[in-house]
């Protein structure tokens, strides 16, 4: 680093960051959308190490970000009320991706700006911090390789992104979710689960770090307004690649100025609530009927060709649905499953609300399709429910998490048995809510402990009884 650059730096450090002043450290004025985007251009295909002039990239997360707005566009980390380029109106958000088995996928969620409770409150999203500071980005992605040095990430595509009607009307009425909690004196109960695109992501140091609310003495865990990593996913498919239109469950967005997207879909499924299983497959002439007859039925009772879960709305939203069987004595013989987990990365984890499975369960909202079976022992479509866990249950579930790390670490006791190999990770009698057990093709279906022992896989189930709990009808 030239004397110069030192200079700057210290500068930066000392006045920019330390007093929130916004220095201008070279370049130009960016004072149109085109300026920001044409400069964001001339990054593509450089090593960020080539343009990091004061060893940003070596300060952990957020590090390329500040990278780029620092050293590429000439100026510190400006406050958190504004855009980066409060002159074009203009938000700079850096946003990584992955080749996984299914083609492109965002990262990480995008992390937007802090939520002042005690601000927040009083605003509609008109004039409210995210509306403010995000309405238009400009997104820069870059693939994220693992055991690839920053310095060698390199930006490949920028755009101006503006949020689409048919998106914005349920990231409004998602907002207003969020904010409701905070007006009902409920902050402390967000959860990111609680809402489709935009989400109130937990922001902080760790989970200590706390925020007072307006309608309540109980602290509240500092968020932040963000896009769900489900969301961007779809806009760098759609927006940034251009590889993947899907097929939407709403066919005109003006639909849903007046209800919300989950009571739109009641409206078009209630009409065949009370219908038979059987009645439904005679309903649309369905000839053969598969293991996944049901979402064959609800595909037809919205009128879309292909399943839910690939609609547009669904695949941005991360909506996850879920058959649930009812006896007719109010019971529920299955269990919910999530995916096998990986013994040795689950020991290495360190905080619950940094784990692989709070970050699959909490921001997902699920859609549960019931199926209650009558006297003859028919199965009715009963209706339909959207569900995320509560804040005060993914705390408990939090618990098994914490007790399952802490057995796998130490090595878990197995002993053989009449009936096979029992363990003694959490069982369904320990808790409310959740346990583990295993989750595999066959018994040979196994995975490898820290300690280097074969055990069938395993995963985190919520119990039937919890689930039986969560769908009755208040």
């Amino acid at each position: 680093m030239t004397i110069e650059g030192l200079v700057l730096y210290a500068q930066v450090l000392f006045y920019g960051q330390d007093k929130g002043v916004n220095i201008k450290m070279e370049g130009t004025d960016y004072r149109t959308k085109g300026d920001v985007l044409k400069r964001a251009q001339e990054l593509i295909g450089i090593p960020l190490k080539e343009v990091d002039k004061f060893g940003r990239l070596a300060t952990g997360k957020g590090a390329i970000g500040t990278v780029i707005e620092e050293s590429w566009y000439g100026y510190s980390p400006n406050s958190e009320s504004e855009p980066d380029f409060p002159e074009a109106g203009v938000e700079l958000k850096v946003t990584p991706y992955v080749h996984g088995k299914n083609g492109i996928r965002a990262k990480e969620r995008l992390v937007c700006n802090i939520i002042n409770y005690m601000e927040e409150y009083d605003r509609t999203f008109q004039t409210s911090s995210f509306w403010h500071k995000c309405n238009t980005m400009l997104l820069m992605s870059y693939e994220h390789r693992e055991n690839i040095s920053k310095g060698d990430f390199r930006i490949d595509k920028a755009i101006l992104f503006s949020f689409p009607e048919e998106d914005l009307l349920i990231i409004e009425h998602d907002w207003e979710t969020i904010i409701q909690k905070v007006r009902n004196g409920r902050a402390h109960e967000i959860t990111e689960g609680d809402t489709l695109y935009l989400a109130a992501c937990t922001k902080g140091a760790n989970s200590s770090s706390v925020r007072k609310q307006p309608f309540s003495d109980i602290p509240a865990k500092q968020r932040a307004y963000s896009l769900k990593s489900t969301y961007m996913t779809q806009v760098l498919r759609k927006y940034v690649f251009g590889i993947e239109e899907n097929e939407r469950i709403v066919k005109d967005w003006h639909t849903l100025v007046n209800v919300s997207f989950e009571e739109h879909l009641i409206e078009q499924l209630s009409p065949y609530y009370g219908k038979t299983q059987r009645e439904l497959i005679n309903l649309f002439d369905i000839e053969k009927t598969p293991k996944n007859i049901n979402d064959i039925l609800l595909g037809k009772m919205l009128g879309i060709r292909g399943r839910i879960a690939q609609t547009d709305e669904f695949k941005k939203a991360g909506i996850v649905p879920k058959t649930i069987r009812v006896r007719r004595n109010g019971t529920i013989k299955e269990c919910m499953s999530f995916p096998p987990f990986d013994f040795i990365k689950l020991s290495q984890e360190k905080e619950w609300e940094e784990s692989e499975f709070y970050n699959y369960l909490a921001p997902t909202k699920f859609l549960f399709v019931i199926f209650q079976e009558n006297a003859k022992g028919e199965l009715v479509f009963e209706r339909i429910q959207f569900w995320n866990i509560p804040y005060k249950d993914l705390e408990e579930v939090g618990r098994v998490w914490q007790r399952t790390v802490d057995i796998i670490r130490r090595g878990v006791v197995l002993q053989e048995t009449a009936k096979g190999v029992s363990n003694d990770l959490p069982k369904q009698s320990e808790s409310r809510i959740a346990h583990v057990r295993p989750h595999a093709r066959d018994g040979q279906d196994k995975a490898e402990l820290p300690d280097g022992r074969m055990m069938t896989k395993q995963c985190f189930w919520l119990n039937n009884s919890y689930i039986a709990e969560q769908i009755k009808e208040k």
